[in-house]
């Protein structure tokens, strides 16, 4: 069973930096892509970073490029999203999502990816 543990989330002023995790288990990273998506209330899911472990290759999002760096630690089954000059509209549910890929100039997940429970970033300005 796959499972997807984040953490890391909290209330930083604009300009700050956080760094999320994303514990996973019966999901390996040699093989699987993996990324971050977050949720804002009334707004769509946005599709933030995807990472190709096994390759190294990683797609961002237009909006947080220059700003965010995915990356794992095989040994410690987990995935990172460091987020620095945080913005306000930045604030959304944060969540680790197996199966991304790039699509155009969009990071998505197949229809059977697995979601974690997320964690909650907010952004004051």
């Amino acid at each position: 069973e796959v499972q997807l543990v984040e953490s890391g989330g909290g209330l930083v002023q604009a300009g700050g930096s956080l760094r999320l995790s994303c514990e996973v288990s019966g999901f390996s990273l040699d093989e699987n892509a993996i990324g971050w998506f977050r949720q804002a209330p009334g707004k769509e899911r946005e599709g933030v970073a995807c990472l190709r472990p096994y390759d190294g290759i990683t797609y961002y999002a237009d909006s947080v490029k220059g700003r965010f760096t995915i990356s794992s630690d095989d040994a410690k089954k987990s995935v990172y999203l460091q987020m620095n000059n945080l913005k306000p509209e930045d604030t959304a549910g944060y969540h680790c999502v197996t199966e991304c890929l790039q699509y155009g100039s969009l990071v998505v997940h197949t229809l059977t990816a697995y979601w974690g429970q997320g964690t909650l970033v907010t952004v004051s300005s």
